[in-house]
């Protein structure tokens, strides 16, 4: 008990100043940035409950420097890993404005490539492009999709590894102006991690994004309605209930993707059908998507010699 008592005291000694995390945290103006991620995306609990606690531990990393209580900076690489869709890179974009907000990148900007923007074609032409990318993302966040594409072991002639070798440099010496986020399938981050485990060393934190379920897609369909300022009748709420049942069944889905393209396509039905019709057309014609306008994605009137349906 003396001890626990002797403790308390060099904490207390050591303490300069009462520290109120809420204040801190509103101060920061991180409750914007997670109300608008909650806006923006439906569904994703683990993925939303990641990113707080990610907050959470930055926020008081903060504190504790201001405190000098920490001087080193704290790993931020992170890797993204889930199908198509789930919202990798609305959540790369929320978590570039969270790290400017505490201060720990300078501009909070999101620069987002793939493999065809790193890696060159012949000798002498990987090094400049990739760094010309470094110097983009610089005070913020790299969002590199489909990492996994960044080295073709297979083909003894391709230029990746040279990128990698020298994003691995970058992670490591400048980790403190840039925060590098991989993402991509699951099972194909986890092969390139093993066969890369200079990056695996490099990143703090994993955080694996699930499938929407038919309910989260038909809700974030009525979302990216209402921004265009369309809206279903009760027909078509129906008809994209089974469309959506349907398209989940059928290879090449991709989430909220899928369902954006699909959308996409009922609005040009539905413009046809109002120019076919030679009529005048209110406003709320030009508002509502009809049945008619989901019925016709051949995902619902395929037959069998049609072969799988991707529409």
């Amino acid at each position: 008990m003396a001890d626990c008592e002797k403790n308390g005291a060099a904490r207390s000694a050591i303490a300069s100043e009462d520290v109120d995390l809420r204040a801190e945290f509103a101060a920061t103006g991180l409750g914007s940035i997670l109300e608008q991620l909650d806006r923006d995306l439906v569904g994703l609990a683990p993925v939303k409950q990641r990113i707080r606690e990610i907050a959470a531990l930055l926020l008081v990393d903060r504190v504790r420097k201001r405190m000098a209580l920490s001087a080193e900076a704290p790993t931020l690489h992170m890797s993204f890993t889930g199908n198509p869709g789930t919202g990798k890179t609305t959540v790369a974009l929320r978590m570039a404005e969270l790290l400017h907000k505490l201060g720990y990148v300078r501009r909070g900007h999101l620069v987002s490539v793939t493999r065809d923007d790193l890696v060159g074609q012949y000798i002498g032409h990987t090094a400049p492009k990739t760094k010309e990318i470094l110097k983009k993302a610089m005070g913020g966040v790299l969002f590199i999709d489909e990492a996994y594409y960044l080295h073709r072991q297979e083909n003894e002639r391709d230029y990746g590894q040279e990128a990698i070798e020298i994003l691995l440099q970058v992670m490591e010496n400048q980790r403190e102006d840039l925060v590098v986020i991989l993402a991509g399938y699951t099972a194909r981050m986890e092969t390139f991690f093993r066969s890369n485990p200079g990056f695996r060393s490099r990143v703090a934190h994993h955080i694996d994004f699930p499938d929407f379920s038919d309910d989260e897609l038909f809700r974030i369909a009525e979302m990216m309605l209402a921004k265009q300022n369309y809206r279903l009748s009760s027909c078509a709420a129906d008809a994209l209930r089974a469309y959506i049942t349907e398209r989940m069944r059928q290879p090449l889905f991709a989430n909220a993707r899928s369902i954006r393209n699909a959308l996409d396509r009922a609005r040009l039905r539905q413009a046809n059908r109002h120019m076919a019709a030679d009529r005048m057309v209110t406003v709320a014609d030009l508002m509502t998507i009809d049945a008619p306008d989901i019925l016709a994605s051949r995902v619902l009137r395929r037959n069998g010699s049609a072969g799988p349906a991707t529409h």
